[in-house]
């Protein structure tokens, strides 16, 4: 871990803080289907920025920090839960999407992501056949997913520099969707779990932590991949001297 600098923790404090705040003004009481529990999330677009723009550390711990404020002034408010599931998943999602962000990529470097997004559609599939979703949820969580690998596709073609970007969302999001659906599992094996559906409060099967990890994932990529590039593209042009601040 390199030193920190003063700017590492002014920006980390800002992430977080504004973490917390889109993440208020723009959950509308929505959480996943079926099984509750994981929030709709477009706040996601904050720490990817910070990520991309000041190094993992400060985008990861920023988020961690974040998600931990939002659970405890307006999510669950059981902060075990949150230690757990969103205060790790958070951290390592935005670290990676920092970690990868500003790399130099080659196209053998965004089959990992392209790959990626095909296990989710797999997923998808796979809660759709066990009839966990309907039809119109399976096609919209399909598109959303496909759009990820086009997405990867055109930003390697037409915009080369929002290569690693891209591919960090990508992999960062599915690690930490990942990391959310299987310890909301475990958590409930222990614990009943807060805004969940009958019957998964408690002893949540295996797939419902397919469908946390399917919803968390479909519902929170669009962001990250669409509006990340532009507002970073922003900020670039805002701040050239920015660029070298998270390198």
């Amino acid at each position: 871990m390199k030193s920190l600098r003063t700017i590492d923790v002014t920006m980390t404090v800002i992430c977080a803080v504004l973490y917390t705040v889109v993440g208020y003004l723009s959950y509308m009481g929505i959480v996943s289907p079926v099984v509750g529990v994981v929030r709709f999330w477009p706040a996601v677009i904050v720490p990817a920025v910070f990520a991309a723009l000041f190094g993992p550390w400060v985008g990861g711990t920023g988020a961690a920090i974040g998600i931990f404020l939002s659970d405890m002034t307006f999510g669950h408010q059981i902060a075990l839960l949150s230690l757990f599931a969103g205060v790790p998943s958070n951290f390592l999602g935005f670290f990676i999407v920092g970690y990868i962000a500003n790399k130099k990529l080659r196209w053998k470097h965004l089959g990992l992501g392209i790959l990626g997004a095909i296990i989710v559609t797999a997923l998808v599939g796979y809660v759709y056949y066990i009839n966990m979703i309907t039809l119109d949820i399976f096609l919209i969580f399909i598109v959303i997913a496909l759009l990820s690998c086009l997405i990867i596709i055109a930003a390697g073609i037409k915009f080369p520099e929002w290569k690693g970007f891209e591919l960090g969302s990508v992999l960062g999001l599915a690690f930490g969707s990942a990391w959310i659906g299987a310890t909301l599992v475990i958590y409930s094996l222990f614990f009943p779990l807060p805004l969940t559906f009958e019957p998964y409060t408690k002893n949540a099967p295996f797939y419902a932590g397919v469908l946390w990890m399917v919803w968390t994932f479909c519902s929170e990529i669009p962001f990250m991949t669409i509006l990340g590039p532009p507002i970073l593209e922003a900020c670039y042009r805002a701040v050239p001297s920015i660029k070298k601040a998270g390198k």
